[in-house]
Parts: structure tokens; C-alpha cells; sequence
């Protein structure tokens, strides 16, 4: 059997209502039932109960489930936030195993060694479905992306690829959700093992170029940055986006607790991560006022050189074009659908234009999509010892 992928969007007076118009949505269009489901994921915003939204899609499929509170919903038909975003995989071709883990800002480890303790190893994989991927979706406000990332790697083995992304609450920065079959949970880490007759691929990118000198990490603690090259964090920042905040109408000496230019700023100015092969993205987001440091989606530790980045509205586009192409000619054969783990800061970044970046991925993937806008995204390869990114589209495409 060929494998389908149908998604939708809805909304509604409350969960129940929001899921049960997004798989109307999603299998208006086909002779499928959401019963034929092989597995399900879904994407919800936190104006949603996330427990009612994951019995709800249980309830119509039975199928393993995948999923997390979101900043924005979007599929290659429509962009919403305040909604439900489902997909459903039909067919045999990819064999889904579900797990979440609790705890993750006191021990990300322990959270996904609870998350992954009843997948099979190799062994017990089907020869059917040799290829093996995981979907990791965790809170996005515990600081602690590419340490989830990296236990996963280290739990599950250096042959796996992974794919997925930090949780959203809508950017109120309060509390966010992760789903598993039955079970939700924050502060914790859902993730799914899939395996797959052909492998799916998985791309990303960003569009950000550096803006600044290199600047040095010299102290921190987590994801807390409190010094660039000897100097408090927050000011060295301020001074390196002065000028080009201004020609936005944003005065740097004016933020706020709490204010929007604070946020539009961080946003629109992240850091780069230098790495051996460019620039990694990592996000500032999550400081909530000016003063002497800055908050990160994830650790940051001292010795690490950063430069502040800025990035175009057609160079958003592009990235996202481009992580798309790349996803679609390193697939063997034809996509059945693709999940998308899209960072807040782009759409905030582009505003109305973030329609352009959806219809630009589905154009070059021919294929349905259903993503989320994120506070983190995670693409992890066989090769890679770092996995976490920020204001960065992941594309993970499965085949037919």
C-alpha cells in the first residue's frame, strides 16, 4: 500500500471542537477515515486544552500519537494561530513508537531515558522497515534543546536521525505542552521512534548573516548569558543592534519589561553559534527584560564564540525555499507529507509575509504539510554531534 499523509486546521469553542474540524479538514478530500490511521501528530495552541486535544485525536484514531502546544499552525493550505493542526499518516510503510519522559529542566537525561524505555533496539525492529528516525518534541521554555537533543542521540544510538522541535505557548512564555498517545506533560519530552521501508529525509536552514564581531562567551550558568568578551551580555548586544534597530524604529535605550520592541528585537537580532561549517542560531528570546544578561532557549556555555545575526525578509523566504528543495531531492522516491518545525522568530520576522515562506516549502515539495511554529527546532544527522537550532525551518519529509 502507498503511504498518504492528509493534514487540516481547525478551530473551535474548545478542544474537542478545534481537533474535530481540523480531521474533517484533513480527510474531507479522501475516502479515508481517521481509523485508518497508521499514526497521528498534532500541533495545538495553548488556547486549547492539550489533554482534550490528545484524547480527542485518540478517540477518532486509536493510532500512536505525537504532539505539543504551538506559537502558530500551518499547513501548505493555510496559516492560523489560535487552532489545531492534526496529520495522519496512511499506510504500512512506517511503524511509529511513542514515548514521553517527565523532569526535563532537572534531568533531561533521566526524561528521555523514561521517553525511550519501552523502544525496541535494533534487534527488535522489523527487517520490513530498516530505517530508523525520531521525532523529539519538549518544552520549550526548560532551556534545555540541545541537551534533549543530544541524550536522545546517546539513548538511542548513532544510527539514528532526528528531527523535531522545542514546544510554543503562543510566545506568553508561561507553560508548554508535549504529547504521547494518552499522556501530555510540560517541563517534560515526547518522543517517537519511527521506522520506516524507506528512509525520510530531513533538511534544514536558516537566513541569517552575522552583524557583529566575534564576541566571546565568558560567563554563564544554562542557558543564562551574564558576559560577552568581559561586559555584561544585554548591553554588549544593545550596542551591536543599535544602529540597525534605529532604521527599524526601535530605540534600544526605550525597551521595557515585557515590551514589544524588547521582543521584536530579540527576535530580529539572534545570535550565530560559530561553528566548523557556519553558523548555528541560537535565540536570546526568552529574557524578559533588559538588564546585565540574556536567556536563551538552551545552555550556552562559556568559551563559546557568538555573533549577532539579522536576516532579510526575502532571505527568510529563501532559506525556507531552500530547506524545502533540499529536503525534496534527498528523498529516494516520491514524499508522501512532510512535518515542518518553523521558529517563532520567522514569522514574527516577516509578519503577513510568512505566508510566502509556507507557499514557498510547498511549492518545492509538491506534497501536504503540516508544521508549527516553534520556540527551538532540532535536525540531528548520523555525523552530527550538535543538533539544536533557532529561527530555522527543519523540513522531515517521509516517502510514499
Amino acid at each position: 500500500m502507498s503511504d498518504r499523509f492528509v493534514v487540516g486546521l481547525g478551530a473551535g469553542a474548545d478542544g474537542r471542537a478545534a481537533v474535530r474540524a481540523a480531521l474533517a479538514r484533513a480527510t474531507g478530500e479522501t475516502d479515508s477515515e481517521p481509523r485508518d490511521a497508521s499514526f497521528a501528530v498534532v500541533f495545538a495552541s495553548p488556547e486549547y486544552d492539550p489533554g482534550e486535544v490528545a484524547r480527542t485525536v485518540r478517540e477518532a484514531t486509536d493510532a500512536p500519537l505525537l504532539g505539543s502546544t504551538s506559537a502558530g499552525e500551518f499547513t501548505h493550505r493555510e496559516w492560523a494561530s489560535g487552532s489545531v493542526g492534526v496529520a495522519l499518516s496512511m499506510g504500512d510503510g512506517h511503524r511509529v513508537h511513542t514515548g514521553l519522559g517527565h523532569g526535563v529542566t532537572e534531568d533531561e537525561e533521566a526524561a528521555v531515558r523514561e521517553a525511550t524505555g519501552a523502544f525496541p533496539d535494533r534487534s527488535g525492529s522489523p527487517t520490513s522497515h530498516p530505517y530508523r528516525s525520531v521525532l523529539n518534541l519538549h518544552d520549550g521554555l526548560a532551556g534545555k534543546g540541545e541537551e534533549v537533543t543530544l541524550a536522545s542521540k546517546v539513548e538511542l544510538g548513532p544510527d539514528v536521525r532526528i528531527a523535531g522541535g522545542s514546544a510554543g505557548d503562543d510566545l506568553r512564555l508561561e507553560a508548554t505542552h508535549v504529547m504521547a498517545d494518552d499522556t501530555v506533560a510540560t517541563d517534560g519530552v515526547a518522543l517517537g521512534l519511527v521506522e520506516s521501508r524507506q528512509e525520510p529525509a530531513i533538511s534544514v536552514a536558516h537566513g541569517h548573516s552575522p552583524v557583529s564581531p566575534p564576541l566571546r562567551v565568558t560567563e554563564s550558568d544554562g542557558a543564562v548569558v551574564h558576559e560577552l568578551d568581559g561586559r555584561p551580555a544585554f548591553e554588549v548586544w544593545r550596542e551591536q543592534i543599535r544602529d540597525r534597530a534605529a532604521a527599524d524604529g526601535i530605540d534600544v535605550d526605550a525597551f521595557e519589561a515585557g515590551g514589544e520592541d524588547l521582543s521584536t528585537a530579540l527576535t530580529n537580532y539572534a545570535f550565530g553559534l560559530v561553528t566548523g561549517d557556519g553558523l548555528k542560531i541560537r535565540w536570546p528570546g526568552l529574557t524578559d527584560e533588559p538588564g546585565e544578561s540574556l536567556r536563551f532557549a538552551c545552555s550556552m556555555p562559556e568559551g563559546v564564540v557568538l555573533r549577532v545575526t539579522a536576516g532579510s525578509r526575502e532571505a527568510q523566504v529563501a532559506s525556507a525555499r531552500r530547506a524545502a528543495r533540499e529536503a525534496r531531492e534527498s528523498l529516494d522516491g516520491e514524499p508522501a507529507g512532510a512535518l515542518v518545525f518553523d521558529c517563532i522568530c520567522r514569522s514574527t520576522a516577516l509578519g503577513d509575509g510568512f505566508s510566502a515562506a509556507v507557499d514557498a516549502m510547498a511549492a518545492e515539495l509538491d506534497a501536504p504539510l503540516l508544521g508549527f511554529e516553534t520556540y527551538g527546532e532540532v535536525a540531528m544527522d548520523r555525523d552530527q554531534l550538535s543538533g539544536y537550532h533557532n529561527t530555522t525551518t527543519v523540513i522531515y519529509l517521509l516517502p510514499r
